[in-house]
């Protein structure tokens, strides 16, 4: 068992299960052994690839997307340029060179970034020197100025709760110790006023996943852009309402046991975008419709943009190439899998990409 494991399976024996979300919590960002608080998991060596890793064109394709609205909202200065959860820093990177070509916006543009990880804040240092990015803990802590904002594949790492529909109620998963090991369970069945309105959807076995944090950060985010400006883009895996269980881990880019290695494996589960979406519109933004992120790179012009880089590359660069396009928009890859809201304010034009949400 690894260190955390052991530290959750005592902590498990004095006090009883503890939640999914509590799990997911301590699993990735324990202090001394959480997975984002000791390491840098992307890329080939580490866990998983994002898609700011995979192609340049997806961060540029987001930040014209950006300088669009940008424009369109008479060009506000300064602004804010924010990322939660950015990873190395590449994504901002890239979004900051798309943007050098709209003339003011680099010099309107404060960048600042949410993030929690020490060892993640390090590297993006390195990959945003010159650009004086300012770090937070939270988004309740960004200047009080025009917010455009894209959090990339961060919801999913938000902790999460999930419930067991049984004959006589809900059930919430737990994680307790079985045989000395950490194991998945069922709590009591209670009453959960929350999932009163799941009961016309569900049936008996099925799960239902709510994420405690997301209505308030999608909220903070909404609020600041109904009174100030702004956009924000969320980019994550997941769909319209919840219903199954979508908790996984992965390790070496594989998919494991979540309960095997605690503190060692990334832990994420699917968004539910219909809660973003009523947050959003709940903080006073209007908001787009779901849109799969191939389509939505599509619209903005990722295949030209692909065409013109293609044009001076050959060999294993060019086979490269090609197929970082096809896995960022093909339906069987990224294309279809990840999906693409935007919030805005309700007086201004959907951001370009984007169908208003009907």
């Amino acid at each position: 068992m690894t260190p955390l494991g052991q530290i959750l399976a005592r902590r498990i024996a004095a006090d009883g299960p503890m939640s999914v979300a509590d799990y997911m919590a301590d699993c990735l960002l324990h202090p001394d052994h959480g997975y984002y608080a000791t390491r840098d998991p992307f890329g080939m060596g580490g866990d998983f690839t994002t898609a700011p890793e995979i192609s340049q064109m997806f961060g540029e394709m987001l930040g014209l997307c950006l300088a669009q609205n940008w424009i369109d909202q008479g060009r506000p200065a300064p602004f804010v340029l924010a990322e939660v959860g950015p990873g190395r820093g590449t994504l901002m990177a890239d979004i900051l060179r798309a943007i050098r070509a709209v003339p003011g916006m680099t010099d309107a543009a404060e960048v600042h970034l949410v993030e929690a990880s020490p060892v993640l804040r390090a590297r993006q240092a390195g990959t945003l020197h010159g650009h004086r990015p300012v770090w937070h803990d939270g988004v309740e802590t960004l200047p009080d100025l025009p917010l455009f904002l894209v959090a990339n594949e961060f919801f999913d790492a938000l902790p999460i709760r999930q419930f067991e529909r049984t004959a006589e109620g809900w059930a919430e998963r737990q994680v307790g110790l079985r045989e000395g090991r950490l194991a998945p369970g069922l709590g009591p069945v209670t009453r959960y006023p929350a999932l009163a309105a799941r009961l016309g959807d569900t049936r008996p076995g099925d799960l239902v996943e709510t994420c405690p944090a997301l209505p308030g950060i999608a909220a903070s985010i909404g609020a600041r852009i109904a009174a100030l400006g702004g956009v924000a883009l969320i980019i994550d895996y997941g769909g319209w309402h919840s219903l199954g269980g979508t908790f996984q881990a992965l390790k070496a880019h594989e998919r494991v046991d979540p309960f095997a290695t605690p503190g060692e494996a990334d832990l994420t589960a699917h968004v539910d975008f219909e809660a973003l979406a009523t947050a959003f519109a709940g903080a006073g933004t209007a908001v787009t419709a779901m849109t799969p992120q191939g389509v939505f790179l599509e619209r903005l012009g990722i295949t030209a943009r692909a065409k013109a880089l293609a044009r001076k590359l050959q060999g294993a660069a060019l086979d490269a190439h090609v197929a970082a396009h096809r896995r960022l928009t093909h339906p069987e890859e990224m294309g279809q899998l990840f999906k693409v809201i935007a919030s805005y304010p309700r007086e201004c034009p959907p951001p370009p990409g984007f169908d208003p949400l009907p």
